[in-house]
């Protein structure tokens, strides 16, 4: 079994979309094993993003991901991060098809609703920042 994040941009919480996107990746049979709401700080920005620091768009980035609190998730299944991806489509939402949440949902490569792990080895790197072991359940 493997693990993975996904994360409820600040846009599919302005779309108050929440439920919708849960429901989608329990369809899909991934089992929900950690979930929370939180603000995410600069600090855990610069951290989660520390490859984009640099660039001249992370100020921006920073900006969107503070909007709104998100919500936070775990997500379990065998080959839980390319299930994810799969379910997601591709990060910039005018490429992903229909049927995927961000052609769905999304509206461009920043306001695509969701962010999700893009490697097992990341997955725990992000689950570890988000949670803490007693807030995971399975």
């Amino acid at each position: 079994m493997e693990r993975t994040v996904v994360l409820i941009k600040p846009d599919g919480m302005q779309k108050k979309i929440v439920g919708t996107i849960i429901d989608r990746f329990e369809r899909e049979g991934l089992q929900l094993i950690g979930l929370k709401l939180i603000n995410l700080t600069q600090e855990m920005l610069e951290t989660w993003y520390a490859h984009h620091k640099d660039k001249p768009f992370f100020k921006d980035l920073s900006e969107f991901m503070k909007k709104t609190p998100v919500v936070a998730m775990v997500l379990k299944s065998p080959n839980a991060v390319n299930r994810v991806r799969e379910v997601i489509g591709p990060t910039d939402s005018t490429k992903a098809p229909k049927g995927t949440i961000r052609g769905d949902h999304g509206d461009s490569i920043q306001m695509n609703v969701v962010h999700a792990s893009d490697a097992p080895e990341r997955a725990e790197f992000e689950i570890s920042l988000l949670f803490k072991s007693t807030e995971i359940f399975g």
